[in-house]
C-alpha cells in the first residue's frame, strides 16, 4: 500500500487531512503521481461513482466591471479584447441555457460581471431562472453576481435558484496582491449569506497567480471550513492587457496536485475542473477527471474551452458517464429540498 493509499483509506473512515498531509500531496514527485491520483479516484469513486457532471455558463453581463482584480479580463484597467455588452434579454440568456442544455449539462450557471448586483438586476435573473426551471424542471441553475446585499440570496432561493458560485479565488494571506477594491472578508460574507438563504455554496480558487503551496493549502483549507458544495478550480488564463499577463507558472503535474488536494481535503464536495483546464492540464485533463467529478462544457466568459465533442469524448475514453437531470450527487438539490422541508413545503415521495 502507497503512503497516498493509506491517506484515502483513512479519509474514506472520516479522517481530515492535515496541513502535513497536504504539503506531501501537492510535494508527490513525478514517480508517484500515478499513484496519487488511484487513491484520489478511491475517494471520489466512492463519493461520485462514475458520473461527470457537466455545467453550462451563460454570461448575462460581460465587462464593464469597477473591481480590480488583476487575473480578469473583465476588470477595472483590464485592456484585454473582449466583448463587452449590458445584460442580456432574459430570452436570450434562457436560449443559450437551453442550447447547454441540449448538450449534456445538467447545471446551468448564470453569471454577470460588477461587484454585485441591485435588486433590479436581481430580478432580472429571477426572470431568467423562473424560466429555465418552468421549462427544465429537474436542471439545477447556479447564479454567479458578485457580492451580495441583504435580503438578495433569499429572493434567489424563493424563485427555485438551487446555488450560488463566488470564490474566494486565493488564500486570505494573498487576497490583497491580486485585488484591492474588495477584501477577502467581503467575498466571505457572500458565501456565507448564500447558504444562510439555503442556497448550497459554490466556491473555489484561481492557481497560478504567483502563490506559494503554503497558500494553495490555506485557500483550499478555507473551502473545507466553508463546507463548499462543490468547488471550481480555475487554472489562471494570463489575458494580455491585465497585469497578469505572461504568466505562466504552472506545469500540468502541479495541476494535477492541486486538484488531488482538493480531493482529498474536500472529499464529498463536488471538485469542478474550469477555467483554464485545457490551456494548463492539457494531456492530463483524463488523469484529473478521477479525481474531479464535474467540467464545465464549453466557452467560460471570456475565455475559449474547447470543443464540446472533445469533452464528452474525454469522458468516454477515460470510463466515465455523463450525470444526468436526475443525480443527486452534487449537493445542490439536497439543500434545496432540505430548504424546502424546513419550511414546511409538500415534496414529492421522491423528492
Amino acid at each position: 500500500m502507497s503512503r497516498f493509499d493509506a491517506l484515502a483509506a483513512d479519509v474514506l473512515k472520516g479522517g481530515e487531512l492535515s496541513a502535513a498531509d497536504a504539503r506531501m500531496i501537492l510535494d508527490c514527485p513525478d514517480d508517484e503521481l500515478l499513484a496519487l491520483v488511484a487513491a484520489g479516484s478511491r475517494i471520489r469513486r466512492a463519493h461520485f461513482g462514475d458520473r461527470v457532471t457537466l455545467n453550462y455558463l451563460v454570461n448575462l453581463k460581460s465587462g464593464l466591471c469597477p473591481e480590480n482584480c488583476h487575473y480578469c479580463s473583465q476588470a477595472l484597467g483590464s485592456q484585454a479584447q473582449i466583448l463587452k455588452y449590458s445584460w442580456l434579454d432574459p430570452a436570450e440568456a434562457v436560449a443559450q441555457a437551453e442550447a447547454g442544455i441540449r448538450g449534456g449539462a445538467s447545471r446551468v450557471c448564470l453569471v454577470a460581471s460588477g461587484r454585485g448586483p441591485m435588486n433590479r438586476d436581481v430580478d432580472r435573473v429571477v426572470a431568467t431562472a423562473t424560466a429555465i426551471k418552468a421549462a427544465q424542471p429537474s436542471v439545477e441553475v447556479c447564479a454567479c453576481l458578485g457580492l451580495l446585499k441583504e435580503g438578495q440570496a433569499e429572493k434567489l432561493a424563493d424563485a427555485g435558484v438551487d446555488a450560488y458560485n463566488h470564490n474566494i479565488n486565493t488564500a486570505e494571506s494573498f487576497h490583497d496582491e491580486i485585488v484591492q477594491t474588495h477584501t477577502y472578508g467581503d467575498r466571505v460574507d457572500t458565501i456565507t449569506r448564500a447558504a444562510a438563504a439555503g442556497l448550497s455554496p459554490c466556491s473555489g480558487l484561481i492557481v497560478g497567480m504567483g502563490e506559494s503551496n503554503e497558500q494553495i493549502i490555506e485557500a483550499i483549507f478555507a473551502l473545507r471550513t466553508l463546507d463548499a458544495d462543490s468547488i471550481p478550480i480555475n487554472f489562471l488564463v494570463p489575458f494580455d492587457g491585465t497585469p497578469m499577463e505572461g504568466r505562466w507558472d504552472l506545469t500540468p503535474a502541479h495541476c494535477l496536485r492541486i486538484v488531488a488536494l482538493a480531493r482529498f481535503a474536500c472529499p464529498t464536495a463536488a471538485v469542478r475542473l474550469a477555467g483554464g483546464r485545457e490551456l494548463h492540464l492539457r494531456t492530463l485533463q483524463g488523469l484529473a477527471l478521477h479525481l474531479a467529478n464535474s467540467i464545465f462544457l464549453g466557452d467560460y466568459l471570456t475565455a475559449e474551452g474547447q470543443a464540446a465533442a472533445s469533452d464528452l469524448e474525454l469522458i468516454r475514453d477515460n470510463g466515465f458517464v455523463i450525470a444526468d437531470q436526475a443525480d443527486t450527487t452534487e449537493g445542490a438539490r439536497g439543500r434545496a429540498v432540505a430548504r424546502q422541508r424546513g419550511a414546511g413545503t409538500t415534496l414529492p415521495a421522491n423528492a
